[in-house]
């Protein structure tokens, strides 16, 4: 009665996932297809083109509804001096095409449009072209206006790197479901709460910070405009913008619920601890959807599949980093706890099940992201892409081959109940009240400290993937 009392919060989570997902995916089937990324259709006037008379007003067609991001489109002159009124605007109907117009009274000459905005998927897209107005010769790509249309150096390295303390926030954060459903003495560890907490604060920071560096990332501006007004004006009426808000909300009331959830048992009652479970797992799935919703996900034929995939890969990710994060905990202190053996056994089964998902997870992400074998070696996202599951493969090795290290130091030959002790589980175990397997924790706390290093490095990878626009 007691195991039976102890599921119905675990049901309950994975009913209310269940509403969750089936709301996500009529919301996502429903919408309309999106491109891999924004792309210049048409512009007017075109690229090279000469005029006889100044246009009132330049045009770009996209491929895809970016909406209104003021500071997006610049006219310059052959000085380099802009010529515009500097407010873009959508001039017709049509919400792909967006437009500026050009100040009234400018003579012959060159003139360049240089653009950058950001499409569905997080993306900067940054171009420009030129036309001729009169006798003038044609200012190219190589003029000397067209380099503000690159992404600034700076503000591109500080934007991958809060991407991947997000990353890394999100995975401290899914150790959470370690604390409460593996560990018994989480709830009166501190350390463990602490954790879960860090995991909140980074992500909230980073997702602030990703805020800020948005519009000059988009914009191809400095460090400088991490302030700017329009810039940040922009970023809030995109909808990377409104999930990047809706993070930071979701993840400090996650903050707060974690403190709640993360006490004695005896301090909060089964039915006020069932709801906060709830309300917990709510807040975790709305804030792995943020992650989902503004990756490359976003951007498929069948958005359906894939951020149902996105969703799945992400979230088995958190589940099994999360509890690596909390188990060290437990494996890091000069006494190892005396339910120890209880714990790797009740994580074994979750971790088993979250590679799993993650490998098969990945293997749908790769077929809809990465358009033929070929591209794995021929750009830089197949490159990238590959490095990680190089990574993946690292960490299945070295959870495979601490497992079969415990193996060798028990009192009891039964591989299935020696199995309980492998960090990554990649048996389930079945222990028997005659099966005593002896835990050897040195050896596991060098498989945990190996795994914990080297997943550092997979989450580095992708937020580098998270950044890099798709092959074609």
């Amino acid at each position: 009665m007691s195991g039976s009392r102890a599921n119905r919060p675990l049901t309950r989570v994975v009913a209310l996932l269940g509403v969750l997902a089936c709301w996500l995916g009529f919301a996502v089937l429903t919408a309309a297809p999106a491109s891999a990324h924004a792309e210049i259709l048409t512009s007017t006037p075109v690229d090279g083109s000469r005029l006889t008379t100044m246009p009132a007003l330049v045009t770009l067609r996209l491929s895809e509804n970016v909406g209104i991001q003021q500071g997006s489109l610049q006219i310059l002159d052959q000085r380099g001096e802009r010529v515009d009124d500097d407010h873009v605007v959508q001039p017709g109907a049509e919400a792909e095409v967006i437009g500026i117009r050009v100040r009234p009274g400018l003579g012959d000459g060159s003139y360049r449009v240089n653009y950058a905005f950001v499409s569905a998927d997080s993306h900067p897209v940054h171009g420009g072209f030129a036309f001729v107005v009169g006798t003038g010769p044609l200012l190219n790509s190589t003029g000397a206006v067209s380099g503000s249309s690159g992404t600034d150096p700076l503000v591109d390295v500080l934007f991958t790197g809060f991407r991947w303390a997000s990353f890394g926030g999100a995975m401290l954060m899914g150790g959470l479901v370690f604390a409460l459903f593996c560990r018994t003495g989480a709830r009166t560890d501190p350390r463990a709460r602490r954790l879960v907490l860090v995991g909140c604060g980074v992500s909230a920071v980073a997702a602030i910070a990703a805020l800020l560096l948005q519009g000059p990332y988009g914009a191809g501006r400095g460090l400088a405009e991490v302030f700017s007004g329009p810039l940040l004006a922009t970023t809030l009426g995109a909808s990377y913008g409104k999930l990047l808000v809706l993070r930071a909300g979701v993840v400090l009331a996650l903050a707060w619920l974690a403190k709640r959830l993360l006490v004695p048992t005896d301090d909060l009652p089964d039915r006020l601890r069932s709801r906060y479970e709830n309300v917990a797992a709510v807040a975790g799935f709305v804030t792995l959807l943020t992650f989902s919703a503004a990756g490359h996900a976003i951007t498929d034929s069948i958005p359906f599949v894939s951020i149902s995939a996105d969703l799945c890969h992400f979230a088995a990710l958190t589940v099994w980093l999360g509890g690596l994060s909390q188990l060290s905990l437990c494996l890091f202190r000069r006494r190892p706890e005396a339910d120890l053996q209880q714990t790797l056994a009740r994580f074994s089964p979750l971790a088993a099940t979250a590679v799993g998902v993650v490998s098969v997870s990945g293997v749908v992400l790769g077929l809809l992201v990465v358009p033929s074998i070929s591209a794995l070696w021929t750009s830089t996202y197949g490159v990238l892409l590959c490095l990680k599951l190089l990574g993946f493969a690292a960490l299945l090795a070295v959870a495979n081959a601490s497992r079969k290290a415990v193996l060798r130091r028990t009192d009891t030959p039964t591989t299935e109940a020696a199995g309980a002790v492998g960090t990554l589980a990649t048996v389930t175990p079945r222990v028997t009240p005659r099966m005593t397997p002896r835990v050897t924790p040195r050896v596991l706390r060098r498989a945990v400290a190996t795994e914990l290093a080297i997943s550092t490095v997979v989450l580095l990878l992708a937020a580098i993937l998270s950044s890099t626009a798709p092959p074609v």
